[in-house]
């Protein structure tokens, strides 16, 4: 791109929401320059709205990427899948057999576009009010800070590029930014967008009309957040952020949400249109300026359809049967009474589990009492989806059932139970009703903070929110009791606690994307990726038969997985300009 023109198609995005909406007047020939961009109210606007979109879209399949799911894909010849379960991922093919491809030069898209903008608004000559102008640039330098932190989270040191680059930028002298380096420039950037006004001349906390999708403060917040909860991890952590000083950051997201409206979903919802307000809250849409969801910071990406995607057979119009929920992750969650029903297992294929006799769990009736969360996110044997029918027909995992297992049919379930989590049961061809990931929510500061105030201060320190003072305990037992679980006990060992911690935020945060980044920031992904069970289920009369079973190890849970590789193309050039290869540790092909 030249220093001072640029090639357009358009402007503005499909699907953000923002008040200015109509295609650039442009010359014949596509260019325009800067000069004239914002020099004009309408492509000055038109040129923020491109700034949009550059995040990859979070999506269900990443599950299926970790021990969460088992694809059902994984029998379809030349799957992601069957590359990915087989560890025979190379820098050349990630893009074709990932979660979401290979997004580094997307995301430096967005960066290199966010940079014009924050560089050009300064000596713009656009009829604009300094209040419109300050609101514009607050939401650039939050989005150049959130594609940042899907970089880095991603790729570990990347570089930083701050303005747009010369036209004889020497591309030689560029650095990797280490990844503390890149989270202290993301902070600098939020920091910046907080210094506006609260206001809609500013960065607000308000939706205002037509503004679905636009960056705010909590935005922001929940950025700094994110990005220091990562920096404090076990992958990362080099001194420069300490978990007293994760604590620090994610005590003011927190509070700031929290004194500004923000509210974890609890919604009780009739018993004919979902189980709880866990279940809820997954399909009610996020556009509607937080009259009802108080509890969405960010919601980027689109509605699923599970149903189809990630159905079972029997739905019709259902094309596949997408992320299985995994046997371990069933056992992630706990009885009601807040007891692990299991505490380990006696083998090594973990087929023949250690039961805690305090939880009430039974072998041969293993969904009986469990967490709400459990009947929000998993369809099981004997669950019921048409809860306007409570006694009509329930699901048949069991061989034989009209759900059954498969090893042979992707349209059926490879582990015995199927998705439900962003599932309404109304869903199907006439109604796509199903709901979508967040990107970024409440809950997800409350666990970022129960984790840096337990490694700082221990799990029942009191530590100042806000107008608030809260625990690490406090935090988790805030998120259970929206789900209906029982608290945290008082007095638990750190190693107790970061245990269970770690379990509630598997099982709060499944299907959303955090387990895939969770295990790797934690350095465990050698205990957690190797392999996954599920349970078959044979039927003998009127009583059925459940046996484990483990699939296939896989190959995926090396150091090198811990990093996506830096696109091969991107490498080459890099090494061709000054010898020096960025690739990341294990990648090279």
């Amino acid at each position: 791109m030249r220093k001072h023109h640029i090639l357009f198609l358009t402007f503005l995005l499909p699907g953000l929401l923002l008040s200015c909406n109509e295609q650039l007047d442009l010359p014949t020939d596509g260019r325009i320059t800067m000069d004239q961009v914002f020099s004009d109210y309408n492509r000055t606007r038109g040129y923020l709205n491109s700034c949009y979109g550059y995040v990859p879209k979070p999506y269900m399949d990443r599950a299926s990427f970790t021990d969460e799911a088992q694809d059902a894909d994984d029998i379809t010849p030349g799957s992601r899948y069957i590359v990915w379960y087989g560890g025979n991922v190379t820098s050349t093919n990630y893009k074709d057999n990932s979660a979401d491809g290979s997004p580094w030069g997307k995301l430096y898209e967005g960066i290199r576009k966010c940079n014009v903008f924050i560089e050009n608004i300064k000596t713009a000559t656009v009829y604009a009010s300094e209040g419109e102008k300050a609101a514009w640039t607050a939401q650039a330098h939050t989005l150049r800070a959130l594609y940042y932190l899907q970089l880095v989270k991603r790729y570990g040191s990347v570089p930083i590029f701050d303005k747009p680059l010369p036209i004889n930028h020497d591309f030689s002298q560029d650095k990797r930014a280490s990844f503390s380096e890149v989270v202290t420039f993301i902070l600098a950037d939020c920091d910046k967008a907080l210094s506006y006004p609260a206001t809609r001349d500013g960065l607000p906390w308000e939706i205002y009309d037509n503004q679905y999708g636009i960056m705010t403060r909590a935005v922001a917040y929940a950025i700094k957040s994110q990005a220091v909860t990562y920096a404090a991890s076990p992958l990362w952590s080099n001194g420069t952020y300490t978990w007293q000083k994760a604590t620090e950051i994610t005590a003011e997201a927190l509070g700031q949400c929290l004194a500004n409206g923000y509210r974890l979903f609890d919604e009780k919802p009739a018993a004919d249109i979902a189980q709880n307000a866990y279940a809820l809250y997954f399909f009610t849409t996020s556009n509607d300026q937080r009259a009802t969801d108080k509890e969405t910071i960010y919601h980027w990406g689109d509605n699923m359809q599970v149903w189809r995607y990630a159905g079972m057979p029997t739905n019709p119009g259902m094309d596949r049967t997408g992320p299985c929920p995994t046997q371990d992750l069933v056992d992630a969650y706990e009885m009601a009474n807040g007891e692990a029903p299991i505490t380990g297992y006696s083998d090594a294929n973990r087929t023949v589990p250690i039961i805690n006799a305090k939880s009430g769990y039974r072998e041969d009736n293993p969904y009986t009492g469990r967490d709400p969360r459990f009947y929000a996110s998993i369809y099981y044997n004997g669950a019921v989806r048409n809860l306007d029918q409570p006694n009509g027909k329930k699901v048949e995992t069991f061989v034989g059932g009209a759900e059954e297992i498969s090893e042979i049919n992707r349209k059926h379930t490879r582990t015995g139970y199927y998705l439900r989590k962003f599932n309404n049961y109304r869903s199907g061809q006439n109604n796509d009703a199903d709901g979508g990931v967040r990107l970024l929510r409440l809950a997800e500061l409350y666990l970022n903070f129960a984790e840096s105030a337990y490694q700082s201060a221990g799990p029942d320190a009191a530590v100042k929110v806000g107008n608030l003072t809260l625990s690490a305990r406090d935090a988790v037992n805030a998120v259970r009791a929206r789900a209906g679980m029982p608290g945290f006990p008082a007095g638990m060992a750190k190693e107790a606690f970061e245990k269970k911690y770690r379990n509630e935020r598997r099982i709060e945060l499944a299907f959303e994307e955090h387990r895939f980044f969770d295990v790797r920031r934690w350095k465990v992904l050698d205990q957690t990726d190797r392999f996954v069970t599920g349970m078959r289920i044979t039927r003998s009369g009127t009583n059925f038969v459940y046996k484990r079973f483990k699939f296939p190890n896989r190959n995926a849970f090396t150091d090198k997985y811990l990093l996506y590789p830096i696109d091969q193309s991107e490498v080459d050039k890099i090494v061709g300009l000054s010898g020096t290869d960025w690739q990341n540790p294990g990648w090279l092909d």
